[in-house]
């Protein structure tokens, strides 16, 4: 359950490691950006700035319902991030499948990338897409709503 959090945890340790350092020799205010400037680094490398994920079975039948895209993700990719911010407040009206929470999903982006999980996949009507720019992800939505 901690898998998600490493990456952030390794930011906020790296930053504290850095600050430190800089507090001993009296130099508070530079320790204090680095520590602020890496836990930051943190926060957006956290699954707290994506949307409540669901498990790979919920969120298809949620898409079937609804015909709203899927997003395969996992915490500390930098594509997935850069999909989610450039999403905006659409980004709550996908939905979202962390693969390192559901051993399902991870299959199902294995299966869509020849064997590689690589991710952002987002599920549109049926099909696969690795990687799509944001601006058709966002396109695809709102043909859907």
């Amino acid at each position: 359950m901690l898998r998600p959090w490493i990456l952030s945890m390794v930011c906020v340790l790296c930053g504290v490691a850095l600050a430190a350092p800089r507090v001993s020799r009296g130099e508070p205010v530079e320790a204090a950006v680095f520590l602020l400037l890496f836990v930051l680094l943190g926060g957006l490398l956290s699954p707290l700035v994506f949307p409540r994920s669901l498990d790979a079975a919920e969120a298809q039948r949620r898409s079937a319902a609804d015909g709203r895209p899927i997003v395969y993700w996992r915490p500390g990719c930098t594509y997935c991030l850069r999909l989610r911010i450039r999403l905006g407040t659409s980004a709550g009206r996908l939905h979202w499948v962390d693969i390192w929470r559901d051993p399902a999903a991870a299959a199902a982006v294995r299966e869509a990338n020849g064997g590689d999980e690589t991710v952002p996949t987002v599920v549109v009507a049926g099909r696969p897409h690795t990687n799509p720019d944001p601006a058709w992800v966002r396109a695809q939505l709102s043909r859907r709503s």
